[in-house]
């Protein structure tokens, strides 16, 4: 039976510029990593390139290989394999018209767990998400509904309450992962903080109890982003962004888009994470601190530098800088409080390594590990993997592991499935010196610092 070539998969493995000894290797060497026993050869790779049929496993760590190899998401449908399914449909936004709508979808999501779901699973089509944005944008707030002639009565106690509680658990999520933390605090808010949402209190207070719940539920979705159930989080994010409307928080709605930019960026969907990154700007313009500034702008750098736009990176980290040198002279609300110097060179760092500028990754990434403070253990660690990408960038191989090394060392009890990420991205960048006895001892470590991850 004469078979047709694949293509897709000469195509791909052509721009990759990997052979079919050097796509067999790293596959081998994805597997053990994984803990999976894979026999391919090269052999089997010109089977494959020739129309041979493909395992589903041994498709999904050649995908993965080949798209650490490319920097971008690559699927085993990309690769001409499984008779190209069709795509997956793309997720219903979520954002809910009313606020009784936004209040039960929330009731709803902190019923749900947030168990890992893949990466690539959540899909949001462009004119959703563009709907959404135009909304947040342009609808007219809910206003705060005050005195309402129920039982319950709230005060500033309930709401300095609520804000005591979220600040304890952003603590938990920087120091310990978002896995650590999500199941308690959907069940504070689901049982403490959305009843009092229905109860009567003053305009004054609820002004401050709406924009402290809104807190709360971004945390939560970032928590289920961090833990890798994206559309958790997205739903959860959309909900938020409905929520800032009531007392038209634009400062804390264009937190809100940033992160939707964030997760749209870490997922390889880069026009979308440009769209929300430059929606947060726009929207927040006249309406934020330039702390809140500088964060925003920070994000639209981190979007285009992973598009590969220097040009529109660097305009957007300067005026990141700009913004930040200006950061003392206003109020910023205690959310934001974590954004310091560190943060800003943190954010990037990232942008330089994702555009290749080695000498500017190294520096930015080795001032973000040095002036990080070591509570924010989950950023300290980015940045630590961060300085080691940034290294191998520079062919400096010894000082990459070193740096890993001591990332996972220092980061093994994070219950973050993006610090994982990083890790086997690393793994994966450096998995052609696997003979190298450094780089075997690092696989090694890893390996022993999950089993040890999953036996806690």
């Amino acid at each position: 039976m004469n078979r047709e070539p694949n293509v897709q998969l000469i195509s791909v493995m052509d721009e990759a510029q990997v052979s079919n000894k050097g796509l067999a290797k790293r596959m081998r060497d994805l597997a053990q990593r994984r803990g999976v026993e894979l026999g391919t050869t090269h052999i089997a790779v010109q089977r494959w390139r020739s129309g041979s049929g493909i395992q589903p496993q041994s498709a999904t760590i050649m995908a993965d290989v080949l798209s650490a190899k490319l920097n971008r998401r690559i699927s085993p449908g990309d690769l001409g394999f499984f008779g190209q399914p069709a795509p997956p449909a793309p997720m219903d936004v979520g954002y809910p018209e009313s606020l009784s709508g936004a209040l039960s979808m929330l009731d709803t999501l902190a019923q749900e767990r947030a168990e890992a779901t893949s990466e690539s699973s959540l899909i949001v089509a462009d004119g959703d998400l563009s709907a959404t944005v135009l909304s947040w944008m342009v609808s007219r707030p809910d206003g705060i509904q005050a005195d309402r002639p129920v039982s319950q009565r709230v005060g500033m106690r309930d709401v300095r309450a609520v804000r005591t509680a979220a600040d304890m658990f952003m603590h938990l999520d920087f120091l310990y992962g978002g896995g650590h933390g999500h199941k308690a605090l959907r069940h504070y808010f689901r049982h403490e903080v959305l009843p009092l949402l229905n109860a009567s209190y003053s305009e004054k207070v609820g002004t401050s109890l709406f924009g402290a719940a809104a807190e709360i539920s971004q945390l939560l979705a970032w928590t289920a982003y961090d833990s890798g159930n994206h559309q958790l989080s997205h739903r959860y994010l959309t909900s938020t962004l409905r929520l800032t409307k009531v007392i038209d928080d634009r400062m804390f709605g264009a937190r809100i888009l940033s992160n939707l930019s964030h997760q749209a960026n870490y997922l390889g969907n880069h026009a979308q994470a440009i769209q929300l990154a430059r929606a947060g700007v726009e929207g927040a313009h006249g309406r934020a601190t330039p702390r809140a500034m500088s964060l925003f702008s920070a994000m639209e750098a981190r979007a285009l530098s992973n598009a590969g736009d220097p040009i529109g990176a660097g305009r957007a980290m300067n005026e990141a800088e700009r913004h930040f040198e200006r950061a003392d002279t206003a109020e910023d609300p205690e959310w934001l409080g974590y954004f310091d110097s560190a943060e800003l060179m943190g954010e990037f760092c990232h942008c330089f390594r994702d555009l290749k500028q080695r000498r500017e990754a190294v520096e930015h990434a080795q001032r973000a590990v040095d002036s990080t403070d070591p509570q924010y253990a989950r950023t300290l660690g980015f940045c630590r993997m961060v300085l080691a990408q940034s290294h191998l960038l520079n062919g400096e191989l010894e000082a990459a592991v070193t740096t890993a090394s001591l990332a996972v060392n220092v980061g093994e009890t994070l219950q973050s499935a993006r610090f994982q990420r990083y890790v086997n991205d690393f793994q994966t960048e450096v998995s052609t010196h696997s003979a190298n006895p450094t780089v075997a001892a690092f696989n090694d470590q890893v390996h022993d610092a999950l089993t040890r991850l999953e036996d806690e």
